[in-house]
Parts: C-alpha cells; structure tokens; sequence
C-alpha cells in the first residue's frame, strides 16, 4: 500500500552558519508548504522572472541549484529534481547557477550532447565541464558577480566539504557564500510532484548475510577508535544497508528516505513513523537491535540534543552542509564515510547472491539480443519498445524485484549520448544499419545487475570494428588485472584506456563505480577513474564489486560500450608483492559480446584465448537457465554467439 506523505518536504530548524567571515542567519528546508491552488505549469521566462525577485529579496546576486537531494543522492525523486524545473534537463547530474541577468548550466561529458538537445539557449547558456574554454563554475561566478555580492544556495542541497571550498574562494575574493532560509525552486514550483514514503521491505538474512546488530557493533566500535560518541548517517543506501531493509522511495533504488544516527547505547531511526508497522518492528527484533523512531523532520533536533550533551559526532565527507553546521568544530569529526567503507566490501553471503543474480540476468539478456535478432526486420522495434521487452525477459527471472536504472537503450547517433535515455521523442527505431548500445540492470533480492553490450545487426564499417575492438582490448586487460592490495583505481583507467588513446581516441566518463547488493547501481567505493585524488579512490580490496565499462563515442553517429560487473578476489602469483597480498577480477556479468563488431587483427593470441574462456564460462552458466526457462532457440543463439574465436 502506498502512502503520500508530504510532511517529507523538509525540516524546520535555525541556523547559524559562518562563511568566509561573514555570517549568514537561515532555517533548513522549508516547512509544508500547500500546494498552490493554480498548478498550471510556468514557462521558463516566468520560473526565471519569479526566482530572480525572490533573489533580491533575500539579497543575492547569484543562486546555486545542485542536482542532489538532501542526502546527496545521485538519483533523486521527482519531487527534488529542482535543476529538472528550471533547466528542462533531465540528466542525473549537474549545476545550474541564476544570476539577476544571466543562467548558465554545467554537466560533465556523459551529458553534453543530451543537455544541448533539452536545454534551451534562449534563457540557459550550455556549460560543457572539461572542454578547452568552458569556465568553470568558480571562473563564472568571479567574473559575475559585483564587489561584495551574495552567492545564496539550500544547506540541505551542498555538501559541506564543497560548501566551504567554494565560500573560501569567493571570501578571496570579496564575496559571500550563505544559505537561504527558503529553497527558492521550492517557492516558486507550484504543480511539485508530492514525496512519496513507500512500505518498507525487510532483507531477510538470507539474502544480507549478518544481521544489522553486528554492522551496529561494528560502527561503535568505529566509535570507539575514534573517541566519538555518535555517528550521523545520511546516505540512503547506508541507512538501507546498516538496517537491512529496503524501500522504494526513488524509483529504481532500494531505499526510503530517513536518517539514522548510532551511539554507543542508542539506535535512532528519522523516517516518516507511519511505516513502522509491526513488520518493520518484528524485523528489528529479529535483527537484534532496539530501534528509537523519530520523525524525519527532527533530524537536526536529534543531533542537537547529543551536541548539547557535550558529545562528538562523526558525519561523513558528504554530508550536507546543514548536517555539518548543527555541530560546534570542536564536537565535530569528519571522515571519508566510515559506513560506505564497510558497506563496499561484500560478505560471503552477498557474493554468491551476485553471482547468482547475473546468472539469471545473463539469461534475460540473452534472450532479449536473440529476439531482437529475429524481430528486428520486421521494422516495428524500436529503442523503447525494446528496453520493454528487455524488462520483460527480466521480470521473468526468480528474485526479480525491479529494474536497477531506466535502460539506455540507444541507436544509431543516440549511442554517443552516453546516459541517453529515449523518450517519444527521440525514441529511433533499431534497424540493421547501425550500431545498437543497451546498458541496463536489474534489481534481485540477492543482487543487482548493470551491463552494457554494443551490437550491429548488419555490417559494421572498418572504423566502427577498430573502435569496438579497441574498447573490447583495454575491456579485456582490465578484467585481468593483476595488481597489489589497495591499488588506486586510477591505475584500472589507465589500463582500459591504452589501446584507445595509443591512436588518439578516448572516452569522457569514468572505467568504473561500485554497485550495491540488491542496493544503489552507483555505489562508492570502489572508483576507477583518472582523478586519483578522487574522495571515492580509496584503494580496492578483496570482495569489492566494480563495473569495468571503457567506451567510445563517436557524436552524431554512434556509440562503443561494453560493460560487465567484476568482483576483486585474490590472485596467485609468484612474489604476492612482498607479502602485501596479490587481487584479480573475477567476471559476474555472463552475456557474450558479438564477434560480429571485431577486427581480430586487433587482438593478441592471449586476447583472443581470455575471450574464448569468458564465452565458455556464459555458455556453460546461461546455457542450461535456458533450457530451464524453455528456451531452446535463444540456446541455439547462445552456442553460435559464444562459438571459438581463431586468429586471422
């Protein structure tokens, strides 16, 4: 049964936050508000109009609206996506800045095509993060603002690690970093998607393998090495983790709205009350720990009462800058999260269960790629009729709950859209003609699922092979890796990225990100990226899952990705490097990558006999869930798709 609570808008509290030595008085999220009586959409010209009067009001020259919620989620609900409101963008991530003239927006590379397609350049101006000559948000503000102005943004919607870098550098320079007491999107978006606070799900031990009075005991103990008292947990994800219950709250994602702050003799749970039902209370029970609800909007009440108490508190890194404000310095203890560090490392229990899920997830995706080969010349598939019948073939598999993402199911010139995601719009029929990208995942009990394929149903050109197989080589040397514990995963990127860059080509997204159990599809740690100063770059160990995903994307024609979800497990080798302990990967996603797009010039002996073992592998795993699911054609599909690969 599902319950609309709009009480879960915001929290109501007094703040006194100091920023580049001046002081800003302001109160966090807004209380409820009602919904205007007129919920006639605006025009862009009106939200604009109507958020630069109310930045004079409260006397700024400048207001920052992040792509983030209150607990710095990637993926966010509808009733936060604030930068949506006032940009038409509907990417996962960027940065809109409104001055009293201007209005720019900053997204990085995944979405650069896609943002120049939605958003409009009549009131925005495109920011493009890491082209040559594109300011960056710091260099725009400078050159925007005049001496002595007042940048304003939401303490809920910053984190306070960038909260204040950014008032630092415009302190140098004159200018003023506060927060406001009104969200100003809030104000003035009057038909708001409502929030929403879902039943809650319990994770049976079965699926969790430890019970979440033994991850409590861990985080005191954590405490404990840390002369701390109390430890505040924001990230939705940890929260579902720590307690072992999932919810539904944001579509795709496991997890409901709350926060949680663990003592050493107390458990407070800040969610909406009504859904602690006595499922969610004989859970706890059995889960052994004594759970003190309290409504969500006390949040910062909560964390009051222990400062007032002479205790000190751990908040994380990203933790928002309301969180971080409400304790004095000299009661506060910053860590990178000490709960995503235990949470990235799977126990035994967790593994197997995602080993399992991508068996039954290679399944359905085999059996999508084998229909879309026999449909596709019929004319009548298209991107989004075929991302259904992909979640059909998922639905189908044991444990399925949900799909982990919306698929980015993408043709032609919509593949170089690196997080494309086709409407009726844009929606391109699948043809031979070109070359087909579907990234997608799905959510099990026992795990959850991300893979990429790139396919071409007809002939691929000479360039399009050599891109293919380029990525497939720096796919292929990542997967078998060899490398010390705790390597940096700036070391993964390089080695995905060689072959591309040994031509000039490259890719603009990231190699890699964690993936929960049967949690958040981006999860953090582990980080393969090139940015080795990465918050997230914190040194891989055994049992952490990472996708491996190297692309190319060539704009205006097509797309190259191929992504599979890999596990660290230990190596053997000869000198162990000096006793520090020696990782490899071992391969979960189970779905064979077409030989059709290959040049196999490109590809070394070795190459070509990990290949053979990887499709061997899915034949030998897949196969048999087929003929389980009575699906003799898609295994007769199977067999020619993972057939050896001999040199040229």
């Amino acid at each position: 049964m599902k319950h609309t609570k709009r009480y879960l808008v915001g929290i109501s509290a007094l703040l006194v936050l100091v920023v580049g030595g001046g002081v800003a008085l302001g109160r966090a999220l807004n209380k409820d508000d009602d919904l205007m009586e007129d919920t006639t959409p605006k025009t862009m010209d009106v939200i604009l109009t109507e958020i630069r009067s109310l930045m004079q009001d409260y006397s700024i020259e400048a207001y920052i609206i992040p792509s983030v919620d209150a607990h710095n989620s990637e993926y966010i609900s509808l009733h936060d996506r604030r930068y949506q409101y006032v940009t038409n963008f509907t990417g996962s991530a960027g940065t809109a800045i409104i001055t009293l003239s201007k209005a720019a927006f900053w997204t990085d590379s995944r979405y650069h095509l896609q943002a120049e397609n939605e958003i409009d350049p009549a009131y925005w101006t495109l920011m493009k993060e890491g082209l040559t000559g594109v300011p960056t948000r710091d260099e725009w503000l400078l050159s925007n603002l005049s001496p002595g102005a007042q940048v304003g943004t939401d303490p809920f919607l910053i984190a306070s690690t960038e909260y204040e870098r950014l008032g630092a550098v415009l302190a140098q320079h004159g200018f003023r970093l506060i927060t406001l007491e009104r969200n100003l999107v809030d104000i003035v978006w009057n038909n708001r998607p409502p929030q929403t606070a879902e039943d809650l799900r319990p994770l049976a031990l079965t699926y969790t393998g430890q019970r979440a009075s033994e991850k409590v005991q861990a985080l005191r103990v954590i405490l404990q090495e840390n002369s701390a008292n109390a430890l505040v947990v924001s990230a939705l994800d940890e929260i579902a983790w720590l307690l072992n219950l999932r919810g539904s709250d944001i579509r795709y994602n496991p997890v409901f709205f709350a926060y949680v702050i663990v003592s050493h003799g107390n458990l407070h749970l800040f969610t909406n009350p009504d859904r602690i039902n006595d499922t969610i209370r004989a859970h706890f029970t059995a889960e052994g720990i004594v759970v003190d609800v309290r409504d969500y909007r006390d949040i910062l009440a909560g964390i009051e009462e222990y400062v007032k108490g002479g205790n000190r508190l751990i908040v994380s890194t990203a933790c928002s800058q309301a969180l971080y404000a409400s304790i004095p310095a000299d009661q506060r203890i910053q860590l990178y999260s000490v709960v995503a560090k235990l949470k990235a490392v799977k126990n035994a229990v967790e593994a197997t269960g995602m080993r399992r899920a991508h068996i039954r997830d290679g399944a359905a995706v085999v059996r999508y790629l084998h229909w879309l080969e026999q449909t596709v010349d019929g004319g009548n598939v298209t991107e989004l009729s075929g991302a259904a019948k992909l979640h059909e073939f998922r639905s189908e598999q044991d444990m399925f709950v949900d799909l982990s993402f919306t698929a980015i199911s993408a043709f032609g010139p919509n593949g170089a859209i690196v997080h494309y995601s086709p409407n009726e719009e844009t929606d391109l029929p699948i043809t031979r003609d070109g070359i087909y990208l579907i990234d997608s995942g799905g959510q099990y009990l026992d795990g959850t699922t991300d893979v990429t394929r790139s396919v071409h149903l007809g002939e691929p050109t000479d360039f399009q092979r050599e891109c293919f197989t380029r990525v497939l080589k720096g796919f292929l040397s990542l997967a078998s890796a060899v490398f010390p514990v705790r390597a940096s995963g700036t070391v993964f990127d390089v080695l995905a990225r060689k072959a591309l860059w040994d031509v000039g080509l490259d890719y603009g997204h990231g190699t890699g990100h964690g993936i929960g159990s049967f949690l958040g599809v981006h999860e953090y740690p582990p980080s393969f990226v090139s940015n080795s100063a990465s918050p997230s770059n914190q040194g891989v160990v055994e049992n952490m899952f990472s996708s491996n995903e190297p692309g190319y994307y060539q704009a205006g024609q097509f797309g190259v990705r191929i992504e599979d979800i890999v596990q660290v497990v230990k190596a053997t080798v000869p000198y162990d490097f000096n006793g520090r302990g020696a990782l490899t990967f071992y391969t979960n996603t189970l779905v064979p990558i077409q030989q059709r797009l290959i040049d196999r010039t490109l590809l070394s002996a070795a190459e070509l006999t990990q290949l053979n073992a990887y499709h061997r592998r899915v034949m030998d795993e897949v196969g048999p869930l087929l003929l389980q699911q009575d699906d003799p054609d898609a295994y007769q599909w199977l067999i020619e798709a993972t057939k050896e690969i001999v040199a040229s």
